[in-house]
């Protein structure tokens, strides 16, 4: 059930974006628990709710927020479609997840997309690579004659692949008035990769400085929100960590004048009770 919608006034609007490599609900603290927890990928582990629970409080306040490294619901969750969790327990109205890779019944890697707005249209994007599988989703919102893309992505480890990526989405960037490009792009803001999407593009040049990698001593800025150059960056920073080995990053970007979107809100917040016994149903 949903209350009636609430929009803004003539106003340039501001939307508060949010993008989180959750690791599947882990957090780690130390490097050595890549190796003493590295079973968590595969089987259940008892704090994985708890930890997305945190995460999903967090996440309530933006207005759209892209994950990646969730699952689409296998063992290691317990069976349960993150995304959806995380939308469920966030009060998301609105929310999509797409698989990446799948290993059968053991893990189904995912990105997801949670938004308090209604997107017009929601695609999955096959991105190029030395291994198939990667994909980005993009989501089209309309408003007053205007369209803004949001793209949610988590790029390949590999330089070369990150290349042809990069190319791939300057393309789909182009093709939209307005756009943002949100995830782990598994690269700096000054590499090669980056530069080449900044110069096909109008997308702003990615702030530097803003390290979310490692959770526990961050140092690497590989976790990116870009936005077209017709968006004005009103805030951007990295936030405290809620269990991953990544932290949360987010984006406080106005609208060009006339272009709002209406947020809905659920009139009650669902309980986790109220989560596992619709799960059973």
């Amino acid at each position: 059930m949903m209350s009636q919608a609430t929009g803004t006034n003539n106003r340039a609007q501001t939307l508060k974006i949010l993008s989180y490599n959750v690791q599947v609900g882990i957090k780690t603290s130390r490097p050595y628990q890549y190796l003493t927890g590295s079973w968590r990928h595969v089987l259940p582990c008892a704090r994985r709710l708890g930890n997305l629970d945190l995460a999903a409080e967090m996440m309530k306040e933006y207005d759209i927020v892209g994950v990646q490294e969730v699952d689409a619901g296998s063992l290691r969750s317990n069976f349960i479609n993150l995304t959806e969790y995380l939308a469920e327990r966030g009060d998301f109205p609105y929310w999509y997840h797409q698989v990446n890779r799948k290993f059968g019944r053991i893990a189904q890697h995912s990105n997801g997309l949670l938004s308090h707005f209604h997107p017009a249209e929601i695609q999955d994007l096959r991105l190029p690579g030395l291994i198939p599988g990667r994909q980005a989703i993009l989501a089209r919102y309309d408003a007053g004659g205007d369209t803004l893309a949001v793209i949610v992505v988590h790029l390949a480890l590999s330089r070369r692949a990150r290349l042809l990526q990069m190319d791939y989405l300057a393309d789909v960037v182009n093709s939209f008035p307005h756009a943002i490009v949100m995830g782990d792009m598994n690269c700096r803001h000054d590499s090669r990769e980056m530069q080449h999407l900044i110069a096909r593009t109008r997308l702003h040049e990615p702030i530097e400085g803003v390290h979310t990698f490692p959770s526990w001593r961050p140092q690497h800025n590989i976790d990116h929100i870009l936005a077209t150059s017709e968006l004005t960056i009103n805030r951007f920073y990295e936030l405290e960590n809620f269990g991953s080995d990544h932290l949360p990053l987010m984006m406080e970007v106005r609208l060009p004048p006339g272009m709002q979107f209406y947020r809905y809100n659920r009139d009650k917040s669902q309980t986790l009770n109220d989560y596992l016994q619709n799960l059973d149903g």
